[in-house]
């Protein structure tokens, strides 16, 4: 790796883009235009874009082979809140090295997994020898679920030959990924009302009805029962993983010592056991949080409102309409009459991607040569809504990277390994010089 991917990661880095809460739109702007810039520089075209959310960077390096193939880029460069600030051992917008490793917020997720891909296109660009053309999309909105950037993918009519996405994790440090399925997410926000006020529980306690218990019953009807698993509804047209995808995953490292090294426990018995199958071909729902009376001031009232933040994700084979219309309807036929309920809901299908066609193949190939190791082929328990639109568009998509768990991605001394960095960087040529041989569409 040379010095200069580092300096510009760090330049980045510097740049506070929070898109989750308590972060500037200019800081947005600029984190966009950064990306835009070195485009430019690079003998390529590239603006950011407005009416997309937050700014969409695009771009793109053009080949000086006319018939290259067209292989596009993708990355988000907004990062978490890094609040509770105590936490962190240095300032989180001013990167530190430290034992081998870059410490600030976005260091790992998605800054340093995906700015190899970058660097390494505007450097082959520059000396006219880039064997692709790299068309870039990077977003300000995948920490918060954005799907603007799907929309933009959806009104390409363009396409591309191949996707890359270095968005994803290592199962450690010597055995990379392909990540071949990414589950969907069904995100609720739900709002009870069941009174004008809050109201004296000495008077009206077991007259009237309760806010947090009208909710605290309907949200009984979606959670998970006693083995683990959500009600049929809920798991409706869920596909089972291939033979060839199980014997992958019994590579992996066992469930239940992942669960243990998370300090976490088991759902339900046996459960851990079954990890991978559960977190990456089942669908799963999780209340986020709950909101209700007076936890502080310790009043004792029957609350007149609650709310609650609920995530479903969704399997390979599942439709987020279907989901998100069941979740709907079992929760307002939960609610006691004389309940108002209000419901947002945003939903975002799951994506599935074929390993045996011959853009997936040479990238497979590609990454194990740069790390040594074939990837395995896993999929991901978490959602990244533009992988959908890619899926819809009938492009491949490699999704890997080169992130941790020991990055800690999210909370506090967020880190990325230099030595990832440049496993990153040798990834990024290898996949140019191997999908050169695809044939355009």
């Amino acid at each position: 790796m040379n010095d200069t991917l580092l300096d510009e990661l760090c330049d980045w880095l510097r740049i506070p883009s929070i898109s989750s809460g308590g972060g500037d739109p200019a800081d947005l702007q600029r984190a966009a235009e950064w990306a835009c810039e070195r485009i430019v520089a690079a003998g390529g075209s590239g603006e950011v874009l407005a009416g997309y959310g937050n700014p969409l960077c695009v771009g793109e390096l053009r080949s000086r082979r006319a018939d290259a193939p067209t292989v596009l880029i993708y990355g988000h460069y907004d990062v978490q809140s890094p609040n509770p600030l105590a936490l962190w051992t240095s300032d989180p917008f001013e990167p530190v090295v430290r034992d081998g490793r870059v410490y600030a917020r976005g260091a790992s997720d998605d800054k340093g997994n995906f700015l190899p891909l970058l660097h390494v296109a505007c450097e082959l660009a520059r000396a006219g020898e880039l064997p692709v053309h790299v068309r870039v999309v990077l977003e300000g909105e995948e920490e918060i679920g954005g799907q603007n950037a799907g929309r933009y993918i959806a009104a390409d009519e363009r396409g591309a030959d191949c996707a890359v996405v270095f968005d994803g994790s290592m199962v450690d440090e010597a055995h990379p990924c392909l990540d071949i399925a990414v589950r969907g997410i069904v995100a609720a926000h739900v709002r009870v009302r069941t009174a004008e006020r809050d109201l004296h529980s000495g008077v009206y306690g077991g007259v009237a009805v309760n806010a947090a218990h009208a909710l605290s019953g309907m949200l009984a009807q979606v959670l998970p029962g006693p083995d683990g698993r959500l009600r049929a509804e809920l798991r409706a047209g869920i596909a089972a993983p291939t033979a060839e995808e199980l014997a992958s995953w019994s590579e992996l490292p066992g469930g239940a010592d992942v669960l243990a090294a998370a300090g976490a426990h088991e759902i339900a018995p046996g459960a851990a056991a079954d990890l991978y199958p559960r977190t990456w071909a089942d669908a799963s729902l999780d209340i986020n949080g709950i909101e209700s009376g007076d936890a502080v001031q310790r009043r004792t009232i029957v609350p007149c409102t609650a709310s609650a933040r609920i995530s479903v994700r969704l399997a390979l084979g599942q439709s987020a309409a279907a989901v998100a219309a069941a979740l709907e309807r079992i929760l307002r036929e939960a609610a006691p009459a004389g309940c108002e309920v209000e419901l947002e809901i945003d939903a975002v299908d799951p994506a599935g991607f074929d390993p045996g066609v011959p853009a997936l193949v040479l990238a497979r190939d590609a990454i194990g040569r740069a790390a040594g190791s074939r990837p395995l082929l896993v999929r991901t328990g978490g959602s990244i809504p533009i992988l959908a639109a890619f899926a819809s568009r009938g492009i491949p998509t490699c999704l890997s990277g080169f992130a941790l768990d020991a990055d800690g991605i999210h909370g506090p001394d967020e880190s990325y390994r230099l030595a990832s960095l440049e496993l990153g960087e040798r990834a990024a040529r290898e996949l140019y010089a191997s999908l050169a041989t695809l044939t355009p569409a």
